[in-house]
Parts: structure tokens; C-alpha cells; sequence
């Protein structure tokens, strides 16, 4: 977006995922935030101490632009595939603070049994006003921003996985934009990143106005 002239106030920072062993590429170690044993189903098993430790990082440098002022209204995390996983991931179960938005492009869910325990340790409700705990917790999840962008040609992370993610976050009530392009593969698409950068713009202009969408 920043090659597009767009967004010049505004402080990208892009974390690179370390060199690690990674199974399906047959053991060689290439850049990636966890371990990917197939490509054969979502539910696969996770690497979940791969993930934990990522997840980490990130949580790192959140709170360092927070320690730094920077208002979490203000700070939108995403990314592609393997990012865009962890993205959602991580954004989602941050502690105390609720992020400006989150966006994932190509990406799917992470360790979806550990969800709902992560997410509620990091944000547990202080006041449930009389509503049940479901409603409250459906009822603070429309709060979380999220945009979802999906190749419906992707080989790699088929977008029928997409569609699982995004139905397993409408189910408990997250706030969803759910975009799917034709003839996309495993790629971002001119299209896409319009598509992004009218969200995002809406995002930052909620944050200061001090609403959201």
C-alpha cells in the first residue's frame, strides 16, 4: 500500500518469520512462523510450539508500539497465508486491548480446540450485565474487525478452507468481511488490495473518530 502512495502517515512494520525446518518442503529450512506437515486438510495437526512462540513475537512488538503511544485503535495487524494464520491468531486473543483490525489474505485458522481458551483467558469479561455468558461473549466479539480476502483458485490454501475459518469466527459473533476473488491462486490480486485499502481506510477513520464499524 505504501508503493501506492496510500497511507504516508502511517508506520508499516513487517516482521520477518525465521528459517526453520519445514516438513512439507521435504525438512529444508526456508522462512516460516510454524511447522506445515501437509497441505491436506485444515484440520491437520498444528505446531502448536511453533505457533505459541510466534505468536510471542508478535504479541512483542504490539506492545512495544503501545508502550511507544501509539493507541491499539490505531494498530491493524495482517498478512498472507502462513501470516494471515497467525494474524488471526494472534490479533484476536491479544491481551486487554481490542486492535484497530485485523486482515488475512489467503489465510486460515490455527489451532482451533485452543481458540476459545486463548481468547478468553487474554479478554476475560468483567461484566456480563445480566446476559448469559454466550451473549456476552458473542456480544464483545462484534467489536473485533476483521477482513478475509480468498483466491477461489488457491491450490495451496484452498479457499473452502477460508470459508471454514470465516464460519467459525461468524459463529462466535466477530465482525467479518468476507471477500473471495475468481481465478485467484495463491496470490493477492489488484482487486484484493482495493478491497484492503478501503477497509483499512475505514478503519483508521473509525480510530479517529474514536468509533468503529
Amino acid at each position: 500500500m505504501r508503493r501506492r502512495g496510500k497511507f504516508e502517515d502511517v508506520e508499516f512494520v513487517f516482521p520477518s518469520a525465521p528459517n526453520i525446518p519445514i516438513t512439507v518442503n521435504f525438512g529444508m529450512k526456508m522462512p516460516g512462523w510454524y511447522d506445515i506437515t501437509n497441505f491436506d486438510t485444515l484440520n491437520r495437526s498444528d505446531d502448536e510450539p511453533g505457533i505459541s512462540n510466534s505468536r510471542s513475537q508478535i504479541n512483542t512488538i504490539i506492545s512495544k508500539s503501545l508502550s511507544n503511544g501509539i493507541p491499539p485503535s490505531r494498530i491493524i495487524l495482517g498478512g498472507f497465508s502462513q501470516g494471515a494464520a497467525l494474524s488471526m491468531l494472534t490479533g484476536l486473543t491479544f491481551p486487554q486491548h481490542r486492535l484497530g483490525g485485523i486482515f488475512a489474505l489467503s489465510g486460515y485458522g490455527l489451532m482451533p480446540s485452543k481458540f476459545d481458551g486463548l481468547r478468553q483467558e487474554a479478554r476475560p469479561l468483567k461484566d456480563v450485565s445480566g446476559k448469559s455468558k454466550e451473549e456476552a461473549i458473542k456480544e464483545d466479539a462484534k467489536k473485533e474487525i476483521v477482513f478475509m480476502g480468498h483466491g477461489k483458485s488457491d491450490p495451496l490454501v484452498k479457499v473452502e478452507w477460508g470459508r471454514m475459518t470465516r464460519d467459525f469466527m461468524n459463529e462466535r459473533g466477530f465482525n467479518v468481511t468476507w471477500k473471495e476473488y475468481d481465478g485467484l491462486e495463491h496470490s493477492a490480486s489488484p482487486q484484493e488490495l482495493d478491497d484492503l485499502q478501503e477497509w483499512v481506510e475505514a478503519r483508521l477513520d473509525a480510530s479517529e473518530q474514536g468509533g468503529s464499524l
